[in-house]
């Protein structure tokens, strides 16, 4: 019987005992439970409302006569509304009691209990009734006659009714009794039959199942021990279950794997022969190509050819091409013994000669019957003679021949016959360059007895001229003369005439020479290719990551954040466990955020995206930190954590701060997370070297690392122990994060480990920070952004000259650049947020309103409520023109907004919201995935958080909202070392809603910040005790100040070296320069959110003659670049009706052209595909101009890639716009940059 149907038959006997029983405990308990059922229905309900009925009786005779007996008008009051009260209760009682089921006996005594009832109500009534008529002792009397008695029969008619309700109450609960005792006997009498059957039955699979797994054990362990060869370790087939199938595919496997093991070692002696030979063959190529003479490379390729197949003797001949006579030429030869080896052979002359008439290799055995043959080294007996041609392009060009005492293996003659190719390249590459060089020798030599013969010729005419002048009569002299002159110049040009020879046999040479050049150039094409594709596989892994990034984080942030508030259980109606599943939730929420992190992190570094900000790092800080961090996790370990500071450490070193934490962190996550008992110790120390250096040590007492595993765990993804058992987690991500961190910072990790005794890594840090960052080429997509032109013609063909209509004040039709974006494939539009139950219809007049522009609807909801809690009436935009839109409807008092919004963009809503003197002093708090903080906030913006966020991080985000709206007055520090021009940069900006510190020098400015908060910073570009650039360096040293805009202010204009440094603290800090005290006065207001309605009446005046349309784009010349003249065509009749001059060009070269005649533009529009140059070269080629550096251009881009913008202002935008153009953002990036 197979093991199957004995466990099917063993179990079904269970299952059908296991249903039995439950039948009958079902049965049971069913008749139990209508038992106690009828109990409470039929015995104890009547029983309870007898006992109630006798209470209100009670109660309504004590109210009778409490009425009779004493009256007072408080009294008489609340015993009316006893007796009142009392009687309706009795009759509802009496009501509910008619109305059930009753045995015989049971209707009799209830009739008795109704009737006596009913005569009690009457007989209070009838009190009543005198009562109310004043007969107060008649009805005194009536109670004491009559009403006692009535009163008493009836107390006795429900006592009757309780007791007999009660006896048979008591009979059913001890039916119920005896019915629970006999179930429980019934059940375990079948609950021991069943466990006896189930040991039987046990029984007897188990003793059929150890005894084939014995005999496969056995098996197994011959397995282990490598011995399936032997047959011994064959299982022997005794039974047709499942064990004996399976011991024949045993026996099969074990056959497999004789033979597979057979062909594992064939296929290893082939790869050890083709090393072999790869390596021979190798190192000779790479000594012969360093050889400049033949004699040399002949000697050196027949000895090692000779030691390396062993043979006694050989020799090398090279054909030599001397006209119509060939020959070969001893060129080296090995070991020669006693006689001289054959200078020379004739084709056809001996082994040698023949091999290379015939071009095919001679092999010779000899024996003591063989005569003699003629060899290299002269008539012999040959032992065992290889002769072999060196064959390049088919052409035989030499013969190497070698003697030896014994026969010559397979793996030799594969040997011979490689060398002899490689022998072949060797030489044709050698004479080649032989054959140049002589080339040149002999037109060097040719030149010089040219310029010989010239410089004689011209000596010989002037002789000649001078003899003509002295010897006129002499005509026998003169013809003589002419006569050795024409000679002479015969033989100057037959010399020049074989100079012409040499020279045309020297540039076929240099033909052929290019020939060569241009096949390397095409591999190197090629190699460049593989390299784009590379480097375009890499740019979409890291468009991938990004995107998968906010898909990932979008979820993630409502996740995290609800879990979080589940957790808090604030309304106390979770259970503990369910807290518990909250936070279980959050848990594993946070990690895989943070694996997303690391995934980014790794991402970034080896695209080069990563940046590194050079700060002054305090070792104290970055020690205090990792303590806060881990001293908790030692504790819950119960592990030690010691750090130690060595002697000569220095306080601080200059490096990216965030950096070299987040490796120390890493490192010292893996000490602990590998450590189940000891120590872990960070020791902090100067490291030796050329340049100094400072050294982070951490050491652990942990499981260590195999040195064969400790490159392994620097690998992305790898771990020490990478098997599916594993003990411990984790992405193996954080070591390679970490190294190549360490390698951006200038440092380097070393690991120093042995198993079973911990691990040593050490992180060595320079103590100035020379960032290493590396370069990358982008990708376009020049199909979308043929799609996005297509559209955008199509859209400006539709519209036509139209499009000037679309401004306020002209009439004409809707522009057609105003269309909505298009979006990419696949997404669907966001829906406007009209439908969203916010607070846009409860707004009154003194409400705090708050503009929420988030396109994921869940976490918009979770805002709006948030903001509810702290007092705000919320309205949300799921759109960025919507949002837009309501913020000027609304002028709400802040506003949380997102930056990857569907049709415009949060970047796009920065702009036009700060564009708008009604909109510009709205604090706008982002709320995103993005990275690019100092952009947002360079913009305007109050404050940035990072998605996903935690409920902690938004509380904080509502709290900076709310204290800067309750701070009516802003803090504006000014730096300025003039008294006089202090004294006008304060009039400027004063007004009763700033208030301004001014100082004078660097010194000042700095005490000053660290002595209160400020909103903005003005600084003159000439300070007295520091440079600009020193005074920036130290607030971009502080972590707290490096957030506060600064306005660099300059009266004049910065050459290109300052422009460049200026940009370089842009990148970490929020920095722009000023040249006028118009815009100083907008820029300060935009960081101040300074409202323009309640300036003074001047500057409001100041600031609307800036940002008037009218006043910036008229008689401005703007020079649009777009190889489709539909789109050129639209936005000229856009530009024109504004007052502009509009010139085009078709191409980047022509754009170039353009600037060139006309360098007095004032802004340039640039499209990027473009045929012969596109907008990029064309971009970069402007800005390497000194008069165009500071031009104004905006990029117009099809958005084919996640970083346009980033590459649009690498190449030298100003600003960028996607297609199709959105009139309303591209008129107010004009204004914004035809504005400085």
């Amino acid at each position: 019987m197979k093991m199957r149907t004995k466990l099917f038959a063993g179990f079904g006997i269970l299952l059908l005992l296991l249903f039995a029983l439950a039948g009958i405990g079902i049965s049971r308990l069913t008749n139990t439970d209508s038992s106690l059922s009828e109990i409470y229905e039929n015995r104890y309900n009547k029983v309870k409302l007898a006992t109630n009925m006798r209470s209100n009786a009670s109660e309504l005779a004590k109210g009778i006569a409490n009425l009779l007996l004493i009256s007072t008008p408080e009294s008489d009051k609340k015993n009316l509304e006893l007796i009142r009260t009392t009687s309706a209760n009795v009759a509802k009682a009496m009501e509910d009691l008619e109305g059930l089921e009753y045995t015989p006996r049971g209707k009799e005594l209830v009739s008795s209990l109704l009737t006596g009832g009913r005569r009690y109500l009457e007989y209070k009534d009838q009190v009543l009734g005198l009562y109310q008529n004043g007969k107060v002792a008649e009805a005194n009397n009536l109670r004491t006659s009559s009403g006692v008695n009535i009163q008493d029969q009836f107390t006795a008619s429900m006592a009757a009714f309780s007791g007999y309700q009660e006896e048979q109450m008591d009979a059913a609960i001890a039916d119920a009794v005896d019915q629970n005792q006999q179930t429980m006997a019934a059940t375990g009498i079948l609950t021991l039959a069943a466990l006896l059957l189930s040991v039987v039955i046990m029984y007897w699979i188990v003793t059929s199942m150890t005894k084939g797994l014995g005999t496969l054990t056995l098996m197994l362990q011959g397995f282990a021990d490598g011995r399936w060869g032997d047959a011994s370790y064959r299982v022997p087939i005794t039974s047709n279950d499942e064990f004996g199938q399976l011991a024949a595919v045993f026996n099969r496997l074990a056959d497999d794997l004789d033979a597979t093991a057979a062909k594992e070692q064939e296929l290893h002696r082939i790869n050890e022969e083709n090393l072999w030979l790869q390596s021979r063959v190798g190192e000779m190529y790479s000594a012969m190509q360093e050889m400049t003479k033949l004699g040399e490379m002949g000697e050196l390729f027949i000895g090692q050819l000779a030691r390396t197949v062993e043979a006694q003797s050989g020799a090398f001949y090279v054909l030599k091409d001397e006209g119509l006579h060939r020959r070969l030429e001893l060129a080296g030869t090995y070991a020669r013994s006693g006689g001289t080896a054959v200078p020379s052979f004739e084709i056809g002359e001996g082994l040698v000669g023949q091999c290379a008439k015939d071009g095919q290799p001679i092999f010779l055995e000899g024996g003591e019957e063989q005569g003699q043959v003629r060899l290299a080294f002269g008539e012999m007996k040959p032992l065992s003679v290889m002769v072999q041609p060196v064959i390049y392009d088919e052409e035989v060009i030499g013969v190497f021949e070698l003697v030896s005492l014994k026969t010559y293996s397979e793996l030799e003659m594969k040997f011979i016959d490689q060398a002899s190719e490689v022998g072949g390249v060797a030489l044709n590459s050698l004479q080649g360059r032989l054959k140049i060089e002589e080339l040149l020798r002999i037109h060097q030599a040719l030149t010089e007895e040219l310029q010989t013969q010239s410089e004689e010729l011209l000596s010989q005419q002037d002789e000649l001229r001078a003899s003509n002048e002295r010897l006129e009569d002499q005509a026998k002299a003169l013809r003589v003369s002419e006569e050795l002159l024409q000679r002479q110049q015969e033989e100057l040009e037959q010399s020049n005439e074989a100079l012409l020879r040499k020279t045309a046999e020297l540039e076929e040479q240099v033909r052929e020479t290019e020939e060569v050049n241009r096949q390397v150039e095409l591999a190197r094409d090629s190699l460049e290719k593989q390299a784009l594709e590379l480097a375009v596989a890499s740019r979409y892994k890291t468009e991938f990551l990004a995107n998968m990034s906010h898909e990932l984080r979008t979820p993630l942030n409502s996740l995290l954040i609800l879990s979080q508030l589940l957790k808090e259980n604030k309304d106390q109606n979770l259970s503990a466990k369910q807290v518990e599943y909250a936070e279980t939730i959050h848990s594993s929420g946070s990690d895989l955020l943070r694996l997303i992190d690391d995934v980014l992190d790794l991402a970034k570094v080896e695209s080069g995206r990563l940046d590194i900000q050079a700060e002054t790092v305090r070792v104290q800080d970055v020690i205090d930190s990792l303590q806060r961090s881990f001293l908790p996790v030692a504790r819950n370990r119960m592990l030690a954590f010691e750090i130690e500071v060595k002697e000569g450490t220095p306080v601080s070193l200059q490096s990216d701060s965030l950096r070299v934490q987040q490796i120390l962190k890493n490192l010292l996550a893996n000490a602990f997370k590998f450590t189940d008992s000891g120590c872990v110790k960070l020791t902090v120390e100067p490291a030796g070297g050329s340049e100094p250096m400072l050294a982070f040590t951490v050491e652990d007492t942990g499981i260590g690392i195999p040195p064969e595993k400790q490159q392994l765990v620097f690998e992305a993804f790898q771990q020490a122990d990478g098997t599916t058992s594993r003990k411990y987690g984790g992405t193996g991500l954080g070591l390679s994060i970490s190294r190549q961190l360490a390698a951006l910072l200038g440092g380097t990790i070393e690991l120093e480990s042995e198993e079973g005794k911990g691990s040593r890594f050490t992180l060595s840090l320079p103590m100035v920070l020379q960032p290493v960052k590396a370069g990358r080429e982008g990708v376009t997509a020049g199909g979308m952004h043929e799609a996005r032109d297509a559209i955008a013609a199509a859209m400006a063909s539709a519209g036509g000259s139209a499009l000037a209509g679309a401004l306020p004040g002209m009439p004409g039709a809707r522009s057609p650049l105003s269309a909505p974006v298009l979006r990419p494939t696949g997404a669907a539009p966001a829906p406007v947020s009209d439908s969203f139950a916010d607070d846009r219809e409860h707004i009154e007049p003194g409400d705090k309103v708050l503009l929420i522009i988030e396109d994921d609807a869940q976490f918009a909801t979770i805002l709006l409520d948030m903001a509810r809690s702290r007092g705000f009436k919320a309205v949300v935009a799921l759109q960025g023109d919507s949002g837009l839109q309501l913020a000027k409807e609304l002028r709400p008092d802040a506003i949380l907004l997102d930056i990857q919004l569907p049709v415009l963009d949060g970047w796009a809503v920065m702009v036009q919201l700060k564009s708008d003197a009604a909109t510009r002093h709205i604090p706008v708090h982002v709320i995103s995935v993005n990275d690019e903080v100092l952009q947002g906030l360079s913009m305007g913006a109050i404050a940035w958080l990072r998605k996903p966020s935690t409920r902690d991080h938004l509380d904080q985000a509502f709290e900076q909202i709310q204290t800067f709206l309750e701070r009516d007055i802003r803090s504006l520090l000014i730096v300025e070392p003039d008294e006089a021009q202090r004294i006008a940069l304060i009039e400027l900006i004063a007004h009763d809603d700033v208030s301004i510190t001014a100082v004078e020098s660097g010194r000042e400015a700095l005490e000053a910040l660290r002595a209160a908060s400020y909103d903005c910073m003005v600084i003159d570009f000439q300070l007295r005790d520091m440079a600009v650039y020193e005074l920036l360096d130290e607030i971009k040293g502080d972590a707290e100040l490096r957030r506060l805009p600064i306005m660099v202010y300059t009266g004049t204009e910065l050459d290109k070296k300052e422009q460049l440094r200026l940009k370089k603290y842009a990148e970490s800090i929020i920095i722009k320069d000023v040249r006028s005290p118009e815009r100083l006065l907008d820029e300060t207001s935009l960081f101040l959110h300074r409202v323009q309605e309640q300036l003074p009446e001047e500057k409001k005046t100041v600031l609307q003659k800036l940002h008037s349309i009218e006043a910036v784009f008229a008689g401005r010349k703007v020079l649009i670049v777009d190889d489709d003249i539909r789109n050129v065509f639209a936005l000229s009749n856009l530009l024109e009706g504004l007052d502009m001059q509009v010139a085009f060009a078709e191409t980047g070269k022509g754009a170039l052209e353009q600037l060139e005649k006309e360098p007095d533009f004032d802004l340039v529009l640039m499209d990027i595909m473009m045929p012969e140059m596109d907008g990029y070269e064309a971009m970069r080629s402007i800005r390497d101009d000194e008069r165009f550096d500071r031009l104004p251009i905006i990029a117009l881009t099809a958005k084919a890639m996640k970083d346009d913008r980033e590459k649009c202002i690498q190449a030298g935008a100003s600003d960028y716009i996607t297609k199709p153009v959105h009139t309303e953002q591209l008129l107010s990036l004009m204004r914004v940059w035809l504005s400085r």
